[in-house]
């Protein structure tokens, strides 16, 4: 497959043409408490939506998180049939995104950085608007890959019992490169979670694990806060000096009178 480059502005002969970013638990941090609230969400929609018994569904999240990338795509997959849209009003809708605060200094240093950047999330579409609105980073990203960008609604098939696609299935992230026109091997990816970033590596991405200083299997770079990208990835910084130096000696050049 070959990619064209539609963003000509971007640091010339850099090595990365594309930041991709999940975003809960990495835009934001775990400590945060809201990935807690949706876990609950999610145990209190199979209890009182699929008449699950309470006693099975907290080893039943796990596995199906371990199996299938989400317990959504999990309970789809064991037959389980419910509407999308109210699944997510349900698990995302009553969240207390009061939690989150406004996040100056990321959106700093996303905005210091003149690669494009997009948003590569399982969750719904309101979902992560919601989120990233809290943090002030709505403005940030030039595309944002979600649930309704890989599940989307077909007259011609019955979306209730159809299959999830999601992470960190590979064909979610092939779908999701097809989408944004994103050539993999000038990405860097950016995601919590160890079994996303294992399949992204696979597909060719680079790659970043957040909340964890540990390089692991799959993992380019580790940090415990994405606040550290600078320190942990310093030839971004470096790739926009350099562009930066060519841009200043080439304006001194025309500027710069010649003698006759």
């Amino acid at each position: 497959m070959e990619y064209e480059n539609e963003y000509p502005q971007q640091i010339p002969h850099s090595r990365y043409e594309c930041l991709l970013f999940d975003v809960d638990d990495t835009l934001y941090p775990f400590s945060s408490g809201l990935s807690a609230e949706c876990t609950k969400n999610i145990k209190d929609y199979m209890v009182n939506k699929l008449d699950i018994e309470e006693s099975k569904v907290p080893e039943m999240c796990v596995q199906l998180y371990k199996d299938y990338g989400t317990t959504m795509a999990g309970l789809r997959a064991l037959g389980y049939e419910f509407d999308n849209d109210e699944y997510h009003g349900f698990v995302h809708g009553r969240l207390p995104y009061e939690y989150l605060k406004p996040d100056p200094v990321l959106r700093s240093l996303l905005n210091s950085l003149p690669i494009r950047k997009v948003i590569f999330s399982n969750a719904n579409e309101a979902h992560v608007a919601e989120v990233l609105g809290r943090l002030g980073l709505e403005d940030c990203f030039d595309d944002v890959i979600c649930f309704e960008s890989l599940n989307p609604k077909s007259e011609t098939i019955d979306i209730s019992k159809s299959l999830i696609v999601c992470k960190p299935s590979e064909n979610a992230f092939q779908q999701a490169f097809k989408m944004a026109n994103i050539n993999p091997h000038k990405t860097l990816f950016f995601d919590d979670s160890i079994r996303n970033l294992q399949t992204a590596k696979l597909t060719g991405l680079d790659t970043v694990l957040i909340g964890s200083s540990q390089r692991k299997k799959g993992v380019d770079y580790a940090l415990e806060s994405i606040h550290n990208i600078r320190e942990a990835v310093p030839e971004l910084w470096e790739m926009v000096n350099k562009s930066n130096d060519v841009r200043r000696s080439a304006k001194i050049a025309i500027e710069t009178p010649v003698e006759a």
